[in-house]
């Protein structure tokens, strides 16, 4: 199973390249499993670095609660109507497996036959000797199963109904029998006893097999061909023959076509509450056109492998991929306060350090293993630390980000300079999205002093656009916060020319009556020195719910 490598839900570009970047460190050390993962869709704005650096975008992942696509055995062991009771029986016996799905040509599953539907088979008749004796196949099934050859042949592919009659009374005794029962119904089985094989012949039975290895007279061949009898040479005894042919049965009518199937998209635990009242040795995994992918046993569902992961830039749950509560959390690397809800069963790899880009901290692990990355890799990781420190202008900069990003210079393939400026140019939230699709973007949930909020930011050259679409975000807000049951949600417009900000709430509080900073219009303030959602925002709608909790 990958290790996948995740940013936060509603990804901002330090989040996606962080991931990607450091994915890809962790392939060249000591987890080659890993894997850039992320829970929304790349911005305009990232989806241009990843263009430019030549990257691929994060495989897209929205729940890492195990499906049973990720834990089913994908390469189980099947049988097909049309098959028989040996073929089916050596092959769950070779692969030590006690139900096998029953699929067509094209891989739907039409059936589950258990080891105990298959016995039945062969032992459902017991107390009555007509039906014991009567089997459903095909001579040419019972010629394959016999290991045998056939001496004369007729229609060895017809599906026959034939009873089983074993040549080893008197001769007499025999032809009385026999000629009780409709000669096209009969399989007669003889050894070299052409006392037998002559009346049988006569008769007209659909079949004759000659056990232990011997033949059928030429003259008996020729009598045979005439009286439409098909002929069998079989290698064993007459006993172990006998057996042979009843195992020649076809499965078809011990099939259990009520099975149920399980789609692969199905979480683990919905799937369990789905069968857990039935006593089904298997389930069927499968497509939404109903192919088979694999297969699954309750003890499966009971104790499922758990999706392991790592978080890079954000260390708070509620900002996670959706089941990551469930999940094996392996590490974090990050670089903003740290919050509620994270645990583990056991120690894990936690750095999280004051600085202003999480790729900086990639960055740092690239160089203090003696490790280049590779051209695009290092636009990446610069593509991170110029969109969280705004091209090092954010009073989140130090000196570490400036450090990784002088270094990060010399193994890009750009002129980093002109690159900040195109970046910053391409890809406005305004100007492309619409108002529901700007407030999720680089969205974050947070819980400060018994309130449950979030706080989405966009970076702009200039608030031309905001002015225009200014009641439509404030709509979008409102709508955002009553999806997701938020005391209230705010969008942080940051100028990347003047460093400066504005801020649009969904509502005001009683706690906004303490901000020191200008009211412009209903729930939008004017946030002239702060551009930095982490360290100056945040801290701020902190104080002041504290203040009015108080």
């Amino acid at each position: 199973m990958s290790i996948l490598v995740f940013g936060h839900r509603n990804p901002d570009t330090d989040a996606i390249c962080s991931a990607i970047a450091y994915a890809d460190y962790l392939q060249q050390t000591h987890r080659p499993e890993a894997v850039a993962a992320c829970c929304g869709t790349p911005n305009k704005r990232t989806e241009y670095v990843l263009k430019q650096a030549k990257v691929p975008a994060p495989r897209i992942v929205m729940d890492v609660r195990p499906e049973l696509s990720d834990i089913c055995n994908r390469h189980p062991v099947t049988a097909s109507m049309g098959e028989v009771f040996y073929e089916v029986y050596q092959r769950m016996k070779d692969h030590d497996v006690r139900a096998v799905p029953i699929i067509d040509s094209e891989q739907r599953v039409l059936g589950v036959l258990s080891l105990l539907q298959l016995m039945d088979l062969i032992f459902r008749y017991d107390s009555d000797p007509l039906m014991a004796r009567t089997v459903h196949t095909s001579l040419g099934k019972v010629r394959d199963i016999l290991g045998g050859t056939f001496q004369h042949e007729l229609q060895p592919n017809k599906l026959d109904e034939l009873m089983v009659m074993v040549g080893a009374m008197s001769a007499g005794g025999f032809t009385e029998r026999m000629q009780r029962f409709p000669a096209e119904k009969l399989i007669v089985v003889s050894g070299d006893r052409p006392t037998i094989q002559l009346p049988a012949i006569e008769h007209g039975v659909r079949a004759l097999v000659v056990t232990g290895g011997y033949a059928l007279s030429s003259g008996l061949v020729e009598l045979a061909k005439l009286r439409g009898v098909s002929v069998i040479q079989s290698p064993y005894d007459t006993a172990t023959t006998t057996m042979r042919i009843k195992s020649s049965q076809f499965i078809d009518s011990a099939v259990d076509t009520g099975f149920v199937p399980l789609l692969g998209k199905l979480p683990v635990d919905e799937a369990l509450a789905k069968v857990e009242e039935t006593s089904e040795p298997i389930f069927p995994v499968v497509n939404d056109a109903g192919i088979l992918i694999g297969v699954i046993s309750k003890s499966d569902l009971m104790h499922p492998p758990k999706q392991k992961i790592i978080l890079v830039d954000h260390n708070e749950l509620s900002q996670a991929v959706h089941g990551a509560e469930d999940a094996d959390i392996l590490e974090v690397l990050d670089h903003h306060r740290v919050g509620g809800g994270l645990k583990s069963t056991q120690p894990i790899r936690f750095i999280n350090e004051p600085v202003g880009s999480t790729c900086t901290l990639v960055a740092r692990h690239f160089r203090g293993s003696g490790l280049v990355p590779k051209p695009g890799i290092a636009l990446c990781m610069a593509s991170g630390i110029i969109s969280d420190t705004l091209f090092l202008r954010s009073p989140t900069t130090t000196d570490i980000d400036r450090e990784a990003l002088q270094w990060l210079r010399t193994l890009c393939d750009v002129d980093l300079d002109q690159y900040a400026k195109e970046f910053f140019e391409i890809g406005s939230a305004l100007r492309n999205g619409t108002p529901t699709e700007v407030v999720r973007e680089d969205c974050k949930e947070f819980s400060e002093h018994g309130s449950r909020f979030s706080i989405s930011q966009i970076e702009e050259t200039g608030f031309d656009l905001f002015w225009d679409r200014k009641e439509d975000l404030r709509t979008a807000l409102e709508d955002l916060a009553r999806k997701n049951g938020l005391d209230f949600s705010a969008l942080l417009i940051t100028d990347v020319v003047s460093n400066g900000s504005l801020l649009l709430l969904s509502h005001e509080s009683e706690a906004w009556d303490d901000i020191n900073y200008p009211c412009l219009d209903r729930s939008l303030y004017s946030l002239p020195d702060i551009v930095s959602r982490k360290k100056q925002l945040l801290p701020l709608v902190s104080q002041l719910l504290a203040t009015t909790r108080s």
